[in-house]
């Protein structure tokens, strides 16, 4: 773990310049990925959490329904 941390850490101190040019439409377009895959992991946590919840509410709901209409029954 070490050798991992220490080889990265020289490998981020140690820099050369790269001789390439990034227009403007790439800083746009870097924001966009970024803001798009960290919405598609917010999106699939909440379809894994929410649905299933969503699911055990109305079983909750119709049990209750259920239970209401045996009261009034009897």
């Amino acid at each position: 773990m070490f050798k991992l941390i220490f080889s990265s850490t020289i490998f981020c101190l140690i820099t050369t310049s790269s001789f390439a040019y990034l227009g403007p439409g790439f800083g746009g377009g870097a924001i966009a990925a970024t803001i798009g895959i960290i919405v598609a992991i917010f999106a699939a946590l909440f379809g894994l959490i929410w649905f299933p919840l969503k699911r055990l509410f109305k079983k909750r709901k119709e049990q209750q329904k259920q239970q209401q209409n045996q009261d009034k029954v009897d």
